[in-house]
């Protein structure tokens, strides 16, 4: 094998191995943001909802699909109080400037006078916009506890 061949095959190893280091980086940032997420909407914290939720975004519940303004309202309001997600497991995957990630939760909510703990797996598209991930979709799909998310 000649020099000029090595020097390539070592490049490449390199190049992946950065390339797989910064797909570990994304998904590491993106699994503390939605951890982050779940915390924010469990304390109605509007305001650092407010900043992660893009303002195009779109949310998707077993009731129906609407904004971000109705979104922080129903999280303001407490009409729905997302008390706990205890998340059973996180897949993660990058495509360029966009994340997508799904958890299987057991959700604990306050909803129409009383709670409710409801199994989910929620779908969540992030973007990477000017160096900030911001949220597209929150998708809620009901599902039995013994649903699994195949990585």
């Amino acid at each position: 094998m000649n020099v000029k061949t090595r020097i390539t095959g070592i490049f490449l190893i390199l190049v992946s191995q950065f390339s797989f280091a910064q797909d570990t980086i994304t998904e590491k940032k993106v699994k503390e943001l939605s951890k982050s997420k779940w915390q924010w909407m469990a304390d109605k914290d509007v305001d650092k909802l407010d900043e992660l939720f893009d303002d195009d975004s779109r949310f998707v519940h077993m009731s129906g699909t609407w904004d971000k303004e109705r979104e922080l309202e129903i999280i303001k309001s407490g009409s729905i109080w997302y008390k706990k997600a205890d998340v059973h497991d996180v897949v993660v995957k990058t495509f360029g400037n966009t994340a997508i990630l799904w958890n299987r939760i057991t959700l604990t909510a306050f909803v129409r006078g009383s709670d409710v703990t409801t199994e989910f797996t929620v779908t969540e598209i992030y973007q990477n916009q000017k160096d900030s991930w911001k949220l597209l979709d929150l998708t809620f799909s009901s599902v039995r506890d013994t649903h699994e998310i195949v990585h």
